[in-house]
């Protein structure tokens, strides 16, 4: 089996968001830069199934700037086979990416795509579902446990009611959720030999898809600062409080 993992370069979780002085988006310049962590999961359950001999090779896949290979490489310092970079300086919105992987599903001829459940940086969570539309195949998402049999794929996933089991005919779209795994910690032997590992470089061009944004960010702004709280000595100053802010 093959398997496909689409990864993003994103603004590290660890780091506090800033928004440029004229609006126009998120400050990049200088800020440390990571794979997306929904991603990160979807690279180590892929790893996971080829350890256990379910899978023959994993292919890792971004679109992005040439930079963008940092995080390609720290895919295959974690078990990834080879990685393909789609290179684009122009800002990828979610049906653009589903396109691009449409291409190069047809391209590999896969037989699983992985993907994380959500980008950190928009939270759009749509390019899984739309490449499966695009595909015609399958699709589970929000995967909190996977389990492979031939030519199928039984899912487990949260739900607001408790767990839902789903079950796929392969080939498929599976979209990983936070507590599928936990990415394990790569090595330095690992790092180095990664840098021996082939990264494959397209353009939009190579693959016949042109951008075409569909959504339009006419400003971004920081949330509003939140007023300081105060402490009351008792439930009657409580109320009173609430009374004169006209909640009660």
């Amino acid at each position: 089996m093959k398997i496909l993992v689409s990864i993003k370069r994103v603004v590290d979780y660890n780091v506090r968001i800033q928004i440029k002085q004229d609006g126009s988006g998120v400050a990049t310049e200088g800020v440390k830069m990571s794979t997306n962590p929904f991603d990160e999961i979807a690279v180590e359950e892929a790893i996971k199934l080829k350890e256990a001999g379910k899978a023959e090779e994993i292919i890792v896949v971004t679109v992005g700037n040439q930079q963008a290979q940092e995080q390609l490489r720290s895919s295959l310092a974690m078990g990834a086979d080879r990685a393909i970079l789609v290179q684009t300086d122009d800002e990828i919105q979610p049906l653009t990416a589903a396109r691009v992987l449409k291409a190069l599903v047809n391209k590999e001829k896969p037989d699983l795509v992985l993907m994380g459940k959500q980008a950190i940086d928009d939270d759009c969570a749509q390019t899984p579902q739309m490449l499966a539309s695009l595909l015609d195949w399958p699709q589970a998402t929000f995967a909190s446990h996977i389990e492979m049999a031939e030519q199928q794929a039984t899912i487990t996933r949260e739900v607001d009611t408790g767990l839902e089991t789903l079950s796929v005919d392969l080939p498929a779209v599976i979209s990983t959720d936070l507590r599928l795994n936990e990415p394990r910690f790569t090595k330095l032997p690992d790092i180095m030999k990664a840098k021996r590992k082939p990264i494959e470089n397209l353009s939009l061009d190579d693959l016949n898809v042109g951008i075409a944004p569909g959504l339009k960010v006419l400003k971004t702004s920081p949330p509003p600062v939140r007023k300081a709280g105060i402490k009351v000595e008792s439930a009657v100053e409580l109320v009173s409080a609430l009374r004169e802010k006209g909640v009660l």
